[in-house]
């Protein structure tokens, strides 16, 4: 299992939480996501299942920016 904290753009309320949060968990391979305001989203995945890049685009798919951050 790999872990991963992206800083997410665009969020501004629950609403915006909740469409990150779907489209994260709807990567094969997402085991737990975290997404908090202002701008955080934490995902533990399977390395063997999904990718970073996966992972990014589930995000700016929706609409949002989305970087990995250290």
């Amino acid at each position: 299992m790999a872990s991963l904290r992206m800083r997410i753009t665009g969020m501004t309320c629950g609403h915006c939480v909740s469409i990150v949060e779907e489209a994260l968990n709807g990567v094969e391979g997402a085991i737990a996501v975290f997404v908090e305001l202002p701008d955080v989203a934490d995902v533990d995945y399977a390395e063997e299942k999904a990718t970073v890049e996966q992972l990014v685009e589930a995000v700016t798919d929706k609409g949002y920016g989305a970087e990995v951050v250290d």
